[in-house]
């Protein structure tokens, strides 16, 4: 279980490729364990929201870091090297989010964005039955995400 925040790229250009240049490192890696047959789960706040139905206003937000296509391009690259986004491999539904700016009280109308996620390698998928957000739980601009794992007989 790997559990990561990744940096956040608002503040500009520099921060922007720090940002990307630590998702190429962690990616590395990523795939250096992968590569002994590691079974990973990789949970963490990721700080961009993947696809459209990954957030509240797509169109409004297009140009915001958190949803720049460079940022959405490397959550793509990662799928491809055989990483599942859990929660959407068990529910494609839209309005399902992890993060609402506090300051404009977003969550009391659910405008938010899902950049929280549990992606586990494909080696660990037949064991995961079930991924979730808890929406419900206050106490942060985020809410907890998780996984369900099967046990071994």
């Amino acid at each position: 279980l790997i559990n990561v925040y990744f940096p956040n790229g608002k503040m500009g250009e520099e921060r922007l490729k720090y940002k990307l240049d630590f998702y190429e490192a962690f990616l590395r890696f990523t795939d250096s364990l992968k590569a002994e047959g590691t079974k990973l789960a990789v949970c963490g706040d990721f700080n961009t929201a993947h696809k459209e139905i990954d957030l509240a206003r797509p169109k409004e937000n297009a140009t915001v870091s958190g949803f720049l296509p460079v940022e959405r391009a490397w959550l793509d690259k990662f799928v491809a090297h055989g990483y599942i986004d859990t929660f959407r491999h068990f529910n494609e539904e839209p309005n399902n989010y992890t993060w609402w700016d506090m300051k404009t009280r977003a969550r009391e109308r659910n405008v938010g964005w899902r950049i929280d996620y549990f992606f586990v390698t494909e080696n660990l998928l037949p064991m995961v039955s079930d991924a979730f957000i808890m929406s419900e739980v206050t106490g942060s601009d985020h809410c907890p995400v998780g996984i369900i794992l099967k046990t071994a007989n």
